[in-house]
């Protein structure tokens, strides 16, 4: 609810100054960072007034009197200037500076006007421009000395990973460790130590990948160990069922760092030592589909005597190779009919067994089921009334 009444407030207080206010004014200004070489920045900005004011950045360089300002537009410096504007209820522009250098240190300045005479020169400009300045410092790349470099799987099955910030001037206000991206549990520390390390207790598959070291200073800076693996490859199914004529899908997965760079199937023989290549394209027959972490092999127009049997999928990285099976069974055409032709003879029994019983039924075993005779004393009480009329 605060929110919203404070989005309605300054809405209200935008559309009122645009209303009455002529002059342009700030509602956000640029800030300073600091930046490492490569990385990329963005200084945003935002000014309201009536009529919507017009956004230019400008670049500082060097100080007075022998400064030098350049107007930066929308690709330059190589393309790697980007800006973002836009003119709705209020004006609002984002700069964008990528792949930064140490030329690109310097003081950044937004400039907002709607003077209808902002542009004429013969007039001096502070008078028609509203300024914001904000500085962008680069630094570069301190050096992280880090053991081991890579960890081979191969050569170890535990590992002590280190990162030791060497010759920066940068004040530490702690540090944390990152796998794959994302930070590890109990790793985040406010120590200002300038040398840390992590232990990998089990090397396999799932703790294989990129670790990083992240120091907290400004700018943060962080330095990346690999830890690498043979390529884990799984079945997605160990067995596939499918009808003749029809099409298999058979699939594998892989996980781990590196993924494999290379995909490889296989029919395999009767003792399993005979290993046939399938090759993608060779034949209508197979069809391959692969990416880093997975690959489809296609089996068409089934045969029941050529197509059943195992495959097998291989993965390969720059470690190694691993493989999986997978055991294909096809089913005849008439597979299908099979349950349903069961049912038909069981029916067929059960009505043959039915009729035979019934034929071979005993006459009073019928009559039990007929509607039962009329009772004797019916009978004897129409024999009383006629003794009766012959008496008189």
């Amino acid at each position: 609810m605060r929110r919203k009444l404070f989005g309605v407030i300054l809405a209200v207080c935008i559309g009122w100054f645009q209303a009455e206010a002529g002059t342009a004014g700030f509602i956000k200004s640029p800030l300073s960072q600091m930046k490492l070489i490569e990385d990329s920045a963005e200084l945003d900005c935002e000014v309201i007034g009536n009529p919507i004011p017009e956004v230019q950045w400008w670049f500082i360089e060097g100080e007075e009197p022998i400064e030098t300002v350049t107007q930066l537009f929308d690709g330059a410096r190589e393309d790697h200037v980007r800006i973002n504007a836009t003119y709705i209820n209020h004006a609002t522009s984002t700069l964008i500076l990528t792949n930064l250098t140490l030329n690109d240190t310097g003081v950044y300045e937004c400039r907002a006007s709607n003077d209808p005479d902002r542009n004429d020169l013969r007039t001096p400009p502070k008078v028609k421009w509203i300024r914001s300045q904000a500085n962008v410092i680069v630094f570069e790349h301190p050096v992280i000395t880090t053991k081991p470099d890579v960890v081979n799987h191969q050569n170890q099955t535990s590992a002590t990973l280190t990162c030791n910030l060497t010759n920066t001037s940068f004040i530490i206000k702690g540090h944390y460790w990152t796998h794959n991206g994302k930070t590890i549990d109990k790793s985040e520390s406010t120590s200002d130590k300038a040398f840390i390390e992590h232990t990998i207790k089990k090397i396999d598959y799932h703790s294989a990948g990129l670790y990083t070291c992240v120091f907290r200073t400004e700018p943060e800076v962080n330095a990346t160990i690999e830890v690498k693996v043979l390529p884990y490859v799984g079945a997605y199914k160990h067995s596939e069922n499918a009808n003749e004529k029809d099409k298999a899908v058979l699939i594998c997965v892989s996980h781990g760092y590196p993924l494999p760079t290379d995909w490889s199937w296989y029919k395999l023989g009767k003792d399993e030592s005979e290993k046939i290549p399938i090759v993608n394209g060779t034949s209508d027959k197979y069809e391959i589909k692969t990416t880093p972490n997975k690959t489809t092999l296609y089996v068409k127009d089934l045969d029941i005597n050529e197509d059943m049997g195992m495959y097998q999928c291989q993965g390969t990285n720059e470690i190694g190779s691993a493989s999986d099976q997978i055991q294909l069974r096809v089913r005849s055409q008439l597979a299908a009919l099979w349950p349903f032709l069961g049912i038909v003879a069981e029916v067929i029994i059960l009505i043959t067994i039915i009729f035979i019983y019934e034929k071979r039924r005993k006459p009073d075993e019928i009559n039990d089921g007929s509607a039962p005779l009329k009772s004797n004393a019916a009978t004897n009480h129409k024999d009383k009334n006629v003794r009766q009329r012959n008496s008189n």
